[in-house]
């Protein structure tokens, strides 16, 4: 194994060659990054490489641990692309290029309709891995949660999560609402926000490898938002829950209110920013 500067060297010395690429590469989070690429390895959870940093890392861990390095630093492939998975609430999803790596800040999208009543029955757009649809049948069994989106490839995952995890949730292949029963009570979405213009500034793991189709949404974020609120206002929902950029709330509150739910309110996330807008009528 002469071949891996990682081969028959133990945890903490394989963590420490890593870290000497990963933070050549400015990626964000290399400790992180690192432990979690050498734990999928290995086979083991973070805690255990803590607790055994002189356990060697030999044969077929060294090699898949050299090969994931070298994709994360030089072809910057996201680490739960890499692994094949991704926590969210309380779920570990699978995931991989056909879908957005779900978001700490989505979290909060979820958290937001936990206090839904009873039976409520639930509609997500743009459901991608099936994040928030399968988060919220997990933490509210009662609710009727259907879920659809607009690529079949993302549907693939969604129905893989939601067959892994056991959860009933209804899928379906559609643009926004077409083909969506009416009768709801609550949409909710993720939907594209990014403007086209800050695909030059954005890091090089989401342009090159996240779908851009569940990305990018015009000259203001706002293409794929203004239509969808149109057909909700057309449908029985009393609640729409939308995640946006950064500064972009005013916009959607205002869009919102205009399209027949009055009563808007936001959410702001950990780092101070407006990201949920939640409108009802």
């Amino acid at each position: 194994m002469a071949s891996s500067p990682f081969a028959g060297v133990g945890v903490r010395e394989a963590l420490d060659s890593a870290l000497v690429a990963l933070n050549g590469a400015r990626v964000d989070t290399p400790r992180l990054d690192a432990e979690i690429l050498l734990g999928h390895a290995l086979g083991v959870d973070r805690t255990a490489l803590w607790l055994d940093p002189d356990r060697e890392v030999t044969g077929d861990a060294a090699r898949w641990f050299r090969d994931a390095i070298r994709r994360r630093t030089v072809e910057r492939v996201p680490v739960a692309y890499l692994v094949g998975h991704k926590g969210f609430r309380h779920l570990d999803l699978l995931v991989d290029q056909r879908v957005l790596v779900p978001r700490p800040e989505t979290e909060h999208l979820v958290e937001a309709l936990l206090d839904l009543p009873q039976g409520a029955r639930v509609h997500d757009v743009g459901t991608g891995s099936g994040a928030i649809a399968l988060a919220l049948k997990d933490e509210r069994p009662d609710l009727k949660v259907s879920a659809s989106d607009v690529s079949p490839d993302a549907l693939a995952v969604a129905r893989a999560n939601a067959e892994k995890l056991n959860l009933k949730v209804s899928f379906s292949q559609g643009d926004l609402l077409d083909g969506v029963d009416p009768h709801v009570d609550v949409i909710v979405s993720n939907p594209p926000y990014i403007p086209d213009g800050d695909r030059p500034t954005m890091m090089p793991e989401v342009v090159r490898h996240e779908p851009g189709l569940a990305l990018f949404a015009g000259a203001d974020g706002l293409r794929t938002i203004r239509p969808l609120l149109t057909q909700a206002a057309q449908t029985q929902a009393t609640t729409v829950a939308l995640e946006v950029g950064a500064g972009q709330a005013p916009s959607v509150r205002a869009l919102v209110a205009a399209v027949g739910f009055p009563e808007v309110t936001t959410v702001t996330d950990l780092a101070g920013h407006e990201r949920v807008v939640l409108g009802e009528r």
